[in-house]
């Protein structure tokens, strides 16, 4: 979820087959395999190698690139969770920019679609801003796990947005992401006034909580947004639009704030460039994930984030987690994957009921 959010831009594209596919060139592009011709032959007859888990290995790599970005994040201790989002935004517009040129995208996109990408400009940024936040005031694999509920916000969005059909077991999954959240804040009107496993006082690690589920809802906005827009923009205006307007609204609230301060020399300089660096990494083998691997196996994939922060919270910040965010985050796991495999399924059926 960097933010997360910005990072599923082609979830909705990866769910439909893209016209022409039959073509040798786009098959390559889909499959991203290697081919071998045989210079022998007049023909060129051109043999395909199959990579089944390339789609996966991009998706572990994206899970690995976002977790050590939220490390940098939580080892960054004197800078707001706000100036660190507005330094990552001036970062990755210096990386999309060139991309926008190449592709002769333009800057605005499509006059349609505007609104829509305002829209996941704001939600995605905020999303983004929210889990920084809550990445600095909990500990970093609690904050993960929370982010990590939003499938199922997303799922309950597309049905009142949408239209999209909301079954029995979404309800049981929602109830079982709730679970995971409560076993995680452990509210002290049901787990009692003294708390183990927490960082600083309470009042901080319920206001981590609260943005944590604020960007989980946040990035399912985003999504249900992106679903709307479907092919109709490309990918690199929809990060684009993400950094332009997460810059202006980190600039407004560092104003109002006024936490703005010039970040130490040494170490903290190359953390926040690293930040960028790893956030947009995650987009970009996130993005390759689904160009060539359904969304499903992605989505499942994805829970790796939660086991990098549980390592990296162990050995980088020396805090053990205790059971109850261990039964929070197979909670949140669990209602993930079981949202994924079951439209994954429903997929499948629908593909398989439409060929009969």
């Amino acid at each position: 979820m960097g933010s997360h959010a910005a990072a599923v831009v082609t979830v909705a594209e990866s769910e439909e087959e893209p016209a022409g596919a039959g073509t040798l060139t786009e098959d390559r592009a889909r499959n991203g395999c290697c081919f071998a011709v045989n210079a022998g032959e007049r023909a060129k007859t051109v043999k395909k190698c199959n990579c089944p888990s390339l789609g996966l290995f991009y998706t572990l790599l994206s899970a690995l690139s976002f977790s050590v970005g939220s490390l940098l994040v939580k080892k960054i201790e004197d800078i707001h969770s706000v100036e660190i989002s507005a330094i990552r935004c001036i970062f990755q517009i210096l990386f999309v920019l060139p991309g926008l040129i190449y592709y002769k995208t333009g800057f605005l996109g499509p006059k349609g679609q505007r609104i829509f990408l305002l829209l996941r400009g704001f939600l995605g940024s905020s999303a983004m801003i929210l889990l920084y936040y809550a990445v600095q005031v909990m500990p970093l694999a609690d904050a993960t796990v929370i982010s990590f509920s939003s499938p199922v916000f997303t799922t309950i969005f597309a049905c009142i947005f949408l239209k999209e059909i909301c079954s029995t077991w979404d309800l049981v999954f929602m109830a079982c992401t709730i679970t995971g959240v409560v076993l995680i804040a452990r509210p002290p009107f049901l787990f009692g006034s003294h708390l183990e496993g927490i960082e600083g006082n309470y009042t901080n690690h319920l206001k981590g909580t609260i943005a944590a589920v604020a960007s989980a809802v946040g990035a399912a906005s985003t999504l249900v947004v992106l679903r709307k827009m479907g092919k109709s923009v490309h990918y690199l205006l929809s990060i684009w639009y993400y950094a332009i307007i997460g810059l202006i609204e980190c600039t407004i609230a560092l104003f109002v704030i006024r936490e703005w301060r010039l970040p130490s020399c040494g170490i903290q300089r190359w953390f926040l460039m690293f930040i960028a660096m790893f956030g947009l990494g995650g987009q970009i083998f996130l993005t390759k994930a689904l160009q060539i691997e359904k969304a499903a196996p992605v989505a499942i994939m994805r829970t790796m984030d939660v086991f990098f922060a549980f390592i990296f919270q162990f050995l980088f910040l020396g805090h053990s987690p205790t059971w109850w965010t261990v039964g929070g985050a197979l909670c949140v796991v669990v209602s993930t994957a079981g949202t994924a495999i079951r439209k994954w399924y429903a997929s499948s059926s629908k593909a398989n009921h439409n060929e009969i």
